[in-house]
């Protein structure tokens, strides 16, 4: 058995499933391009068949990334795996991702499928996606709750087809370690040629063990985790990334295994994978959280101080915390510029892109004494924020609020090529901006959340405020990054108005 722990990551399709948090191409590529930095041994780039923007943001993340395998997910049907395989195309190493459900309540109420359909579609995927690529991976969806003589029938009918990984997944996030464990340890007992394949794992996190269930299938065979980037993804999420592999790399003793993760990336990951999909890292998540690393208690202070590990276990600067400051101001120049943006794997389309990025750094220079890499990275995300759609623009906002006196904001923003303006009072500046707002364009929304973050410290630091709207079964995130907190607001606002104006409809499978 390797000692080698393939790490799966599908912050791009599992994660993407959350509530709001879908992507245009131009945010996958970045992320990808970061998780490539991070060393994850498989990028999950999406569900090529679930619209052509999908398809087209997978073939984009295969042209671009070069250091890690590029996968599409694929239901078991001729045209998801077909269209799977067109979009892995250009990758230098691709691999399609096909599954069906395998357990009695998805094969009666779902599929409507008899066992031996399930398993003769099963092998028929399997030998479609073989026609595009030489790795494919095989998932029994809803595993936790199949039947075990019928998982080791479908699994050794699929190692025959020719699959070469196989997943088994707890979609609904109902198992627990010790159970979790022994189905894998009996799978690979039982099943045929297991030793000619890799065993996979992907855990839901409904019963917060996502990560717990994912380990014990670990020290019981598998060597491959499928996990996301803050543990993102729907209902709940998934196994946490950053908590697996730190898990593994802090207990060695325990699973001697060893993964191609340059963990001083998974701060960076964080970061930008929360600014872009608009999830906010909870303070005291492991491993990330703003308080991961910090010490309260003057006993744990004490005992920081006269010898690290006393109270820690891991170095905050092994995972990527650190300072980040960039020691640049508005005098500074555009190269200085340019080489911090390609250190932060932050490309430009073209020289007029990073024009109006360096504008927009200038400025915030202005009303900002110091620059950290998190305050470039929400400036360039608000760049890509601009470009959603311009259908809704904010103009000009100006905002009072008083002791005494009902807070009172005007706005004044461009519906295509026309300017509206409005004067609305609420119950704090924020509330009556979003009023104004709403009483000129009369959306028809209903705000679920509103949510405010500082980007970094101090009171000059940037807010970032995510904002999730939902219309007619649409949910979609809005943010806005500003030093004014009520200018965020209003920017994340539009930037959701924008997005539901776009009406970008997806497809999404579960696994």
């Amino acid at each position: 058995m390797t000692n080698k722990l393939i790490i799966f990551d599908t912050t791009l399709r599992d994660g993407e499933q959350s509530p709001g948090a879908a992507m245009t191409r131009e945010k996958k590529i970045r992320i990808a391009r970061q998780l490539e930095k991070l060393g994850v041994d498989v990028i999950e780039a999406g569900f090529a068949a679930a619209s052509p923007g999908d398809f087209a943001a997978v073939r984009a993340v295969a042209e671009t990334v070069k250091d890690a395998t590029v996968c599409s997910l694929a239901r078991a049907s001729e045209n998801d795996v077909r269209r799977a395989g067109e979009a892995i195309q250009p990758a230098r190493s691709g691999r399609i991702h096909t599954f069906i459900a395998t357990s009695p309540i998805h094969m009666q109420h779902k599929l409507r499928m008899s066992e031996d359909q399930v398993v003769e579609r099963a092998v028929a995927a399997v030998k479609w996606a073989l026609e595009y690529t030489d790795d494919v991976e095989f998932s029994a969806e809803d595993a936790v709750r199949s039947e075990m003589d019928f998982l080791v029938r479908v699994f050794d009918a699929v190692i025959q087809a020719g699959a070469k990984t196989l997943n088994v997944p707890d979609t609904v996030g109902y198992s627990i370690p010790a159970a979790w464990g022994e189905r894998i340890k009996q799978l690979i007992e039982r099943v045929p040629n297991s030793d000619k394949v890799i065993w996979s794992t992907h855990c839901h996190n409904d019963l917060g063990l996502a990560v717990a269930n994912s380990l014990s299938a670990v020290m019981n065979g598998a060597r491959q985790v499928e996990c996301t980037i803050n543990g993102l993804g729907e209902r709940a999420g998934n196994a946490s990334l950053e908590e697996i592999v730190m898990a593994v790399r802090t207990r060695r003793d325990v699973f001697n295994l060893e993964t191609r993760i340059d963990t001083t990336q998974i701060v960076p990951t964080s970061k930008l994978v929360s600014s872009i999909t608009g999830y906010p890292v909870q303070p005291n998540k492991a491993i990330v959280g703003a308080n991961a690393f910090a010490h309260e208690s003057g006993i744990h202070q004490d005992g920081v101080l006269k010898h690290r590990e006393t109270y820690e276990i891991m170095r905050a600067e092994d995972v990527g915390w650190n300072a980040n400051k960039l020691t640049l101001g508005k005098l500074s120049g555009r190269n200085a510029l340019r080489q911090r943006f390609t250190a932060l794997n932050i490309e430009f389309a073209s020289e007029e892109e990073f024009n109006a990025a360096f504008q927009r750094f200038k400025e915030l220079a202005d009303r900002k004494h110091e620059i950290f890499d998190e305050d470039l990275q929400a400036l360039v995300s608000d760049e890509a924020i601009a470009k959603v759609s311009e259908h809704y623009r904010l103009l000009s906002l100006r905002a009072h609020s008083e002791t005494g006196i009902l807070p009172v904001a005007r706005v004044v923003i461009s519906i295509g090529n026309k300017q509206h303006e409005a004067e609305m009072h609420g119950g704090g500046p924020v509330d009556a901006t979003f009023k104004a707002i709403e009483h000129i364009v009369h959306s028809g929304t209903e705000l679920q959340l509103y949510s405010v973050n500082n980007i970094t410290s101090g009171t000059d630091a940037q807010g970032e405020v995510t904002v999730r709207l939902a219309k007619g079964g649409r949910i979609v995130n809005g943010q806005g990054a500003d030093t004014d907190i009520v200018v965020a607001s209003a920017h994340a606002y539009l930037d959701a108005l924008n997005k539901l104006h776009d009406n970008l409809q997806r497809a999404h499978p579960q696994l």
